[in-house]
Formats: C-alpha cells, sequence, structure tokens
C-alpha cells in the first residue's frame, strides 16, 4: 500500500537488504526529506536524517566512481506518505486491445478520454464495461471502486457501424504482401534493391537506408514518395506504393553555410547546421578546449537550443529534435539513438525473434550536470562505445533538464520498471548525472540490469556493457533454443497441415463424407454421456434412496438374497421380509441394472420376477428367507 511493490521477490529482496527492517525497508523505497517515527521498541522519538548520500559521502569516496544505482544507503526510520496507486486497464475494442494505466486519483471520464486518442472514436459514443460493481458514470473516481491492480474492461459503440469486413480483409492482404523498393543513392548513382513487408514503416525504410548510405534520417531527401505518405509512423501498405515495385531517389540535403553573426544570433536552429560544422570542431574536447571557447564565446550563449523541447506532444518529435541537437554539439559520430516512444523501442529490443533481440540502452541527459559535456564528448561519443552500441543495443535517450520532460520520463518509468527503479531515478542528484540505464527483456517484465552514473571512463564503461551483454547473450541463448524447438515442431506441424490441405483437395467429396459421420459420431456420443450422466444420476439416486440393510441379528424377519450379474459376479443383501419387491429393483437398479433393461430370474421354479407386483412384499413373493436370483438383459 506504501510502496506500490506488488512483485513479492522484489519485496523480500529489499527487506534482505535492510535487515529485515520493515520501516527501514520501506523508508528506502520511499525516503522522506523530515522523518520522525515513534518507535515501539522503547518509547523514545526516532529523528531520520534526509534520506540520501550526503551522509556516507566518505565511503561513498573509496568506492568505484560508477557505482549502480541499485545499492541504496539504509535509511533511519521515518514515516512514509502514500505514493499513487497505479491502476492497469486492459480495454477490449472489437479485435483491438488497448492497454492504460492511470492513478486511482482519476476517474473513469479520464479512460475515455485516453481510448478517445487510441481509438478515434468520441467519448461520448462510448460505453465502457465490464465493472465488477456494475455501470458507473464519467465522474465516478477510480479509488472509491476498490479496484484490483489489474483490470478488464470492454468498450461499446451501438451508435456507429461496423467496420468493414472486405476493407480489413483488403488491409491485412496489404500488410502480408512483400514491396520491392529500388532505392537509387543520387550522390554515388547507386541503386540498391531492398525487400520490405507491407506492414514495415517508412521509418524503418529510412533508418535502413541510413545504414546503407550513412546519410541520417534527418538529412535525407527523398524524391519517389507518394503524395499520401506524409507520415513516416505510416506503414508500406497504406502509403500508397507502387506494387510489387516501387522506384524512390535519396540524397543528402544540402544547408546552407553560415556566417558567425547568423551563427550566434539563429544558433537555435538545429536544421541550419551543415554537417562540416561537426566534423571541423569534433576533437576539440581532445585537447580540453570547449566548442565556444575556440570562439571566445560562452558554451551557454552557443547553447541556448535545449535538447529537447517542453512538454512535447510526440515522444518521436522530441527525439528528432534531441538527436540532431546532440549532433550539432558533439558532432555525427554518436550512438544512433531510435526515434519514437520507449513502447516502441521496447518492441524494436525485445519482442522480435531471439536471434534479433537486444539489450535496450536509455541515456538520460541533463544539460546542468558538471559531468554532461565530458561523458557525451569523451565516452558516449567514443567510436569503441559507439560501434558496441550499435551492434548490440537499441539506444533510446531523454532528456532530464526540464522539469515537465523529468516528471514525464518518472511516470513512464514507474508504468515499466516499477517504483523502485523509478525512486532510484527521482533520487540522483544533478551532478550525478548523465545516467545510462541497461535494460534486459524477459517473458514477463523489464529488468534492470545497470544503472551507470556519469563520473566513469571509458575503459568502465564498455566493462559495464561487455558484463551486461554476456548475461544477456546467456538468456538469449535459452530463448533461441527455446524458439528454435518451437519453430520446430510448428515447421512439423505446417508440413503436415500441408499434407493434409493436398489430401483433402484431392478427394473433397470423401472429406465431406468423412466430416459427416464425424460429425453424427460425435453427437451419438455427446447423447450416449448424457445417457450414461442421467442414467449415473438415476443410480446414485436409487442408492440414496434405499433403506438401511438389516443387521444379521435383526429381531424382525430378515431376506437374505444373492443376486448373479450376466458377468458372472455375485453381490448379496439383507432386506427386511416386509419390505416391498420395489426395493429389490431399486437396489439391482442402484448396481448399474435398470428393471427397463433386464429381467431378474428366480432358480426354483424358474420364474421372470420382474413381471410380478412390485408392491408386494418378499414375503408374499416367497423370496424368504433366502434366495439366488439371476440377471438376464432383456431382448
Amino acid at each position: 500500500a506504501c510502496t506500490g511493490i506488488e512483485n513479492i521477490d522484489e519485496a523480500i529482496t529489499l527487506l534482505e537488504q535492510n535487515n529485515w527492517d520493515l520501516v527501514a525497508a520501506i523508508n528506502g523505497v520511499i525516503p522522506q526529506e523530515n522523518g520522525i517515527l515513534q518507535s515501539e521498541y522503547g518509547g523514545e522519538t526516532l529523528h531520520g536524517p534526509a534520506y540520501g548520500p550526503t551522509s556516507h559521502s566518505t565511503a561513498a569516496s573509496s568506492t568505484p566512481s560508477s557505482s549502480s544505482a541499485f545499492r541504496h544507503v539504509v535509511p533511519s526510520r521515518q514515516i512514509v506518505e502514500r505514493q499513487p496507486r497505479m491502476l492497469d486497464f486492459r480495454v477490449e475494442y472489437r479485435d483491438r486491445n488497448v492497454d492504460v494505466v492511470l492513478e486511482d486519483s482519476s476517474t473513469v471520464g479520464d479512460i475515455k478520454h485516453i481510448l478517445e486518442n487510441e481509438l478515434q472514436i468520441p467519448a461520448s459514443k462510448m460505453l465502457l464495461k465490464g465493472w465488477k460493481t456494475g455501470d458507473v458514470d464519467d465522474s465516478t473516481v477510480l479509488k472509491t471502486l476498490h479496484l484490483p491492480k489489474n483490470n478488464s474492461l470492454y468498450v461499446l459503440t451501438p451508435d456507429l457501424p461496423p467496420p468493414s469486413s472486405s476493407h480489413s480483409g483488403a488491409l491485412q492482404e496489404s500488410l502480408n504482401q512483400n514491396f520491392m523498393l529500388i532505392v537509387t543513392h543520387r550522390e554515388v548513382q547507386r541503386e540498391y534493391n531492398l525487400n520490405f513487408s507491407g506492414s514495415s514503416t517508412i521509418q524503418e525504410v529510412k533508418r535502413n537506408v541510413y545504414d546503407l548510405t550513412s546519410i541520417p534520417v534527418r538529412h535525407q531527401l527523398w524524391e519517389g514518395w507518394p503524395p499520401s505518405a506524409t507520415d513516416d509512423s505510416m506503414t508500406l501498405a497504406v502509403s500508397g506504393l507502387t506494387f510489387p515495385c516501387h522506384r524512390l531517389t535519396v540524397g543528402r540535403r544540402s544547408s546552407p553555410v553560415q556566417t558567425r553573426e547568423q551563427s550566434e544570433e539563429h544558433c537555435t536552429d538545429v536544421h541550419m547546421v551543415s554537417d562540416s560544422d561537426g566534423d571541423d570542431f569534433e576533437d576539440a574536447t581532445e585537447f580540453g578546449v570547449d566548442d565556444g571557447e575556440m570562439f571566445g564565446v560562452a558554451s551557454s550563449a552557443l547553447r541556448k537550443s535545449p535538447m529537447m523541447p517542453e512538454n512535447a506532444e510526440n515522444e518521436g518529435d522530441a527525439l528528432l529534435q534531441f538527436t540532431a541537437e546532440f549532433s550539432s554539439r558533439y558532432g555525427d559520430c554518436h550512438p544512433v539513438y531510435f526515434i519514437g516512444s520507449l513502447e516502441a523501442a521496447f518492441q524494436e529490443a525485445f519482442y522480435g525473434k531471439a536471434r534479433d533481440r537486444k539489450l535496450l540502452a536509455i541515456y538520460l541527459h541533463h544539460d546542468e550536470s558538471v559531468l554532461t559535456n565530458v561523458f557525451c564528448s569523451q565516452m558516449l561519443c567514443a567510436e569503441s562505445i559507439v560501434s558496441y552500441l550499435s551492434q548490440n543495443f537499441i539506444t533510446w535517450a531523454w532528456d532530464m533538464t526540464k522539469e515537465a520532460n523529468r516528471a514525464r520520463f518518472l511516470t513512464m518509468c514507474t508504468r515499466h520498471f516499477g517504483s523502485v527503479v523509478a525512486q532510484t531515478i527521482r533520487t540522483q542528484k544533478t551532478d550525478q548525472f548523465p545516467l545510462f540505464l541497461i535494460i534486459m527483456g524477459k517473458r514477463s517484465s523489464n529488468e534492470v540490469l545497470n544503472v551507470i552514473q556519469g563520473n566513469t571512463t571509458v575503459d568502465e564503461l564498455m566493462m559495464r556493457l561487455m558484463a551486461a551483454m554476456e548475461i544477456f547473450t546467456a538468456q538469449q541463448q535459452e530463448d533461441i533454443k527455446d524458439e528454435d524447438e518451437r519453430e520446430a515442431r510448428e515447421n512439423v506441424k505446417r508440413e503436415q497441415d500441408e499434407a493434409y490441405r493436398i489430401s483433402l483437395e484431392a478427394d473433397r467429396a470423401k472429406r465431406e463424407a468423412q466430416e459427416r459421420e464425424m460429425a453424427e459420431q460425435f453427437r451419438l456420443e455427446q447423447i450416449r454421456k448424457e445417457q450414461e450422466e442421467e442414467r449415473e444420476a438415476i443410480r446414485l439416486s436409487l442408492e440414496q434412496s434405499l433403506p438401511p440393510e438389516p443387521k444379521e441379528e435383526s429381531t424382525e424377519s430378515v431376506s437374505k438374497l444373492r443376486i448373479r450379474t450376466p458377468s458372472g459376479e455375485f453381490f448379496e443383501r439383507r432386506f427386511l421380509a416386509s419390505s416391498k419387491l420395489q426395493v429389490v429393483f431399486d437396489f439391482v437398479a442402484s448396481k448399474g441394472y435398470p428393471w427397463e433393461e433386464y429381467k431378474l430370474l428366480g432358480t426354483f421354479p424358474r420364474r421372470d420376477v420382474t413381471q410380478l407386483d412390485p408392491n408386494k412384499t418378499l414375503l408374499e413373493v416367497k423370496l424368504y428367507p433366502q434366495e439366488t436370483l439371476f440377471l438376464e438383459a432383456k431382448e
């Protein structure tokens, strides 16, 4: 309730780190600046200092310069304020599922507004169903519904027409088609024949062309895209490309050379910086000279443009500006940052085939940290680091300088990694930035393998990247083995299905006859099962309705009957001589031999007992004091 931690393994780990001190463990996850706790172990009042590394500066100085952010200092006992509880909703609408994560202080209307953007359906047309407490209105606060963490809802739109099945079928067929793109590199007059599926996006095409031509996406100048291809997130299937082959031309976008006065006056326009600008000064930091100092101007005067806009609606646009600004500051030799949302980076890194999966590296930038310039220019832009990251990692970046961007990332961090990681990043001081998070995707969750702080060296950074890669490689080999086995099973199944399909096509009439026969057998089997269940129910009912068997020493007259079944088995039972013959019939039926299907025969003289009046007593029908009877199936 206090920390929002629902993973029992994570909770036990935190308790063990704090020697099973519950208050210390909670304060380690949710630190308070002024903690005061009334101790129950002696009545004294404990005053806890503010949580942080300040009180441990001496110890910290002797440790390696880039320690993991998960090694918490155990704080004093403090009062913990309740953090907002996050609720997960899986909302189903027709053939789509939308995941929504909200605080419990939000309302039902907030969920509808999110779904309105995702599903492109007016909130007024939605009926949100699936609440455990019945129907609610848009003003209902989620906290008042006492919901569990994970919830499933569904949307009904009775006022909207159903989608066209023919259109969706055609779209699905287009997504499965393969497009041949003949891309001509204008400067070198070279053609590339590239195959892409219809589900690939224009952005993916441009990134692949960047790998071939070394022209960054932001500098690519294209010719040949259809007029309808206005968004890089659009798939090729709906972009209007000519199927199956389409010609495109790409070249490097030229930028006018700025004068010194224009550079000083318009330095915020990242698109006006030519490629040569970064090349001229990319080695300046090796001599301890800042870019701005080479012109006699302070660095802050040349770097007025923020790395990332504040309150950007689209994360992809924010990352485009980040990449452009990073290149203008530190040159083009830098990690290739993934352009898109954090969720899209997860998809790229973790949810492909096992052989294609990579680790996810999240770079957290902070302009106000004294370590940022050195870390970016000497570590992050080192050729060995750039090469290793490009081969083994998907690198995603975010700027933590602005408070709004910082809060936005912490919200994403809580949603994807949990409150412990978010709290670890929240407590990092400005001078501890930049941070480098190494994430490994697992089947059930995303695991943060390492948090690297800015006060490190190239060698140490490389060692920690390689250590994370070793852990990932071991897990990847297991995943590849599982995937290969699964694919082998699926291949066998596909081959069997294909052989089966060919056989069915060759003899359609025989197949239909077999299907009818199987359907009839299934129907008869269902009838037989129902009959057996009905007979079993009757048998149990008769067995429960039988009077208790009298004891041998009973003072009343007792008749002992021995009954032989058609299989040769015998079963015996005692009855009161005053019992009616129907009781014997019920007893035999309770053993699985109903009198409608079997007849009960006497021996001397041979007679059909089932033909006698069932209301007569055993004494009246001369089945006293003992008798041997035979069961025989009726014809």
